[in-house]
């Protein structure tokens, strides 16, 4: 059983930077793909960034050049720099992590864009 644990979110204004953290624990043999979803009211949980554990990223389009995701293997912990948020970047965000092909998720953390 693994347990993952999301931190660093918060309220921020547009143009400013957020860094969120991951930590995956417990009886883990081995972490895959690590990434960070989103969800917004109404809308339905989207792929924000993912990385395996060789490094290779993929992002969401919306993100790309703003956010950047990486990890560190030996703690079992994912991260996602956020700069030049914006509004439409509100959202409670969740780390998932893989370990033998089950995904295990957090429980989230908000973060809220505004003035």
């Amino acid at each position: 059983q693994v347990q993952v644990a999301e931190s660093g979110g918060g309220l921020v204004q547009p143009g400013r930077s957020l860094r969120l953290s991951c930590k995956a624990s417990g009886s883990i043999f081995s972490i895959g793909l690590m990434g960070w979803y989103r969800q917004a009211p109404g809308k339905q949980r989207e792929l924000v960034a993912a990385i395996t554990s060789g490094g290779s990223t993929n992002y969401a389009d919306s993100v790309k050049g703003r956010f950047t995701i990486s990890r560190d293997n030996a703690k079992n912990t994912v991260y996602l720099q956020m700069n030049s948020l914006k509004p439409e970047d509100t959202a409670v965000y969740y780390c998932s992590a893989r370990e033998l092909f089950k995904d295990y998720w957090g429980q989230g953390t908000q973060v809220t864009v505004s003035s």
